[in-house]
């Protein structure tokens, strides 16, 4: 990613609305736990509490991977790491474990819905791909894009998931 640690001087309404509404990483942390679903998928039959486990701590490697590259970034760039840094760098790439949730929660739930471990596979997927398209358009809305930017966001989005459903479906044929 791309951000970097807000810095003290950063002021206004407007650029606290924006740092606010980036949900970059819940739609990056959605992305991931769905490759982690095709993946795990592939594998074929499996405990489910394995997978909920793989899609949390995925998350959780990814989430510090990031807070590392944005701390060594803003090292880098010769920005002084205190606490509150530290603490707005772990909130702001936070999305990425959040959103490893609720396609760890389809995955549990699943056997409540009577699905087989493929069905709760497919359900996961589902969720990642609905949750990489709620995250594009909340991070819209929040900063207020046009109706028609909203629903490009969740176009470009929806189409990204279809092409990682894709995926699935070659990778398992």
């Amino acid at each position: 990613m791309s951000r970097t640690p807000h810095s003290p001087d950063r002021a206004g309404d407007a650029g606290e609305r924006r740092a606010h509404a980036d949900y970059t990483g819940g739609v990056y942390g959605s992305m991931l736990a769905a490759s982690v679903v095709v993946g795990a998928g592939t594998l074929g039959s499996f405990p489910r509490v394995e997978l909920v486990v793989l899609l949390l701590l995925t998350g959780v490697v990814f989430w510090i991977a990031h807070v590392y590259a944005q701390l060594f970034g803003a090292r880098l760039a010769q920005q002084r790491l205190d606490r509150r840094v530290i603490r707005h760098v772990c909130r702001d790439e936070w999305p990425i474990v959040k959103a490893a949730v609720p396609p760890a929660v389809a995955v549990a739930v699943s056997p409540l819905l009577g699905l087989d471990e493929q069905g709760a596979v497919w359900l996961s997927l589902g969720v990642a791909v609905a949750g990489q398209v709620g995250w594009s358009v909340a991070a819209a809305l929040r900063t207020g894009a046009s109706t028609r930017l909203v629903a490009g966001a969740a176009l470009v989005n929806l189409v990204i998931g279809m092409l990682i459903v894709t995926f699935k479906l070659v990778v398992t044929h």
